[in-house]
């Protein structure tokens, strides 16, 4: 990787000071009030090389402009009873922090079937749940720390993982791209456990399919991964399929259950509860923004459109190395203002 001084950083600051004006507001939106680590990210996913860092970020911004990122928080996926669906189906939360403040995000790839919804909704939900980590949960850990917190890490569940996890790759390479383009340098380890022994077989498959400033964050852990977490997050952080001692009885082992009363994956969890209305006040704020701009205005006022669905292209799996590394962001295709701004309430 290339040496990333201020002089690159400020030579990227003068390239972005000649962008469009859109590209410029989504940037706002994107940095929160961190320009400078932004740009560093974004240097170092381009091994320092300042045009490639330059295109990797404008590439971005015109992604996020063109899909409506900037506004996904105000669009939460309706009715709730899908959104349960989806949340049952992509077992993802935050379980805590650890001792230096970053978050630690929990997903059970295992358990994970990916089938109860669309594939958009699914991609949907990613996109909305990093849009969240990287404007409310790491500003409210940045202000309570006292410094800039701008990663988390994930500890990455195989529990229940089967060979035919892999009729999903198409979805993962998506999600995947979808990282490694617009949200890089936002993790800083990812923590494999649990892992079974058709673990190394999948991962033959996965591991070329991740660009390779990601596959050096992996690191699989010992069983449950407990007492190696122990060691950078406290107790109550832990992941829940992470909290059994090795070796202990089996009267513990509902704890590790993505059922379980303790599991961060439900939608009646903290988090998700706190996600869900979260998203529901910006669609109601919206929604209010738009009523009264139209009311003030002599044109006709725009209907807000229902449903609540992102149209996405889904690469071949045949080709999915060479996509994920040499396909633009078009292959994000669509956008989405066909997701709703709604107010309806929640259970």
């Amino acid at each position: 990787m290339g040496m990333i001084t201020q002089a690159s950083i400020d030579q990227l600051q003068a390239l972005m000071d000649q962008v469009e004006e859109p590209l410029k507001r989504s940037f706002q939106c994107m940095h929160q009030g961190y320009p400078t680590e932004t740009y560093v990210r974004f240097l170092k996913a381009r091994e320092g090389i300042i045009m490639k860092a330059f295109k990797m970020l404008v590439d971005c911004l015109k992604w996020r402009v063109e899909n409506g990122i900037d506004d996904i928080l105000a669009k939460p996926i309706i009715p709730v009873d899908l959104y349960r669906a989806v949340r049952d189906s992509q077992l993802v939360g935050l379980s805590g922090y650890t001792k230096e403040g970053l978050p630690v995000l929990a997903i059970g790839v295992g358990l994970s079937s990916l089938d109860k919804a669309s594939a958009h909704y699914y991609i949907q939900s990613h996109i909305q749940i990093n849009e969240y980590r990287d404007r409310v949960i790491l500003p409210a850990t940045t202000k309570k720390h006292g410094k800039h917190i701008n990663k988390c890490l994930k500890v990455l569940d195989m529990t229940g993982l089967k060979i035919s996890a892999l009729s999903q790759i198409k979805l993962v390479t998506i999600i995947s791209t979808i990282d490694d383009l617009n949200y890089p340098e936002k993790t800083l380890v990812y923590y494999i456990v649990n892992a079974p022994y058709v673990f190394s077989a999948c991962w033959k498959v996965v591991k070329p399919l991740l660009h390779e400033r990601t596959r050096k964050k992996v690191q699989v852990l010992s069983g449950n991964g407990r007492d190696d977490l122990l060691k950078i997050m406290e107790h109550t952080s832990l992941p829940h399929f992470c909290r059994k001692e090795e070796g202990s009885s089996g009267s513990s082992r509902n704890t590790s259950s993505h059922k379980s009363p303790e599991s961060c994956y439900l939608l009646d969890h903290p988090f998700h509860q706190q996600f869900y209305t979260y998203m529901k006040q910006q669609a109601a704020a919206a929604l209010r923004e738009a009523v009264t701009s139209s009311s003030s205005s002599s044109s006709a006022a725009t209907p807000v459109k229902q449903g609540s669905f992102l149209r996405v292209a889904l690469p071949d799996a045949s080709s999915a190395h060479d996509h994920l590394h040499n396909t633009s962001q078009k292959g994000f295709s669509g956008s989405l203002d066909d997701l709703t701004l709604s107010s309806e309430n929640g259970k």
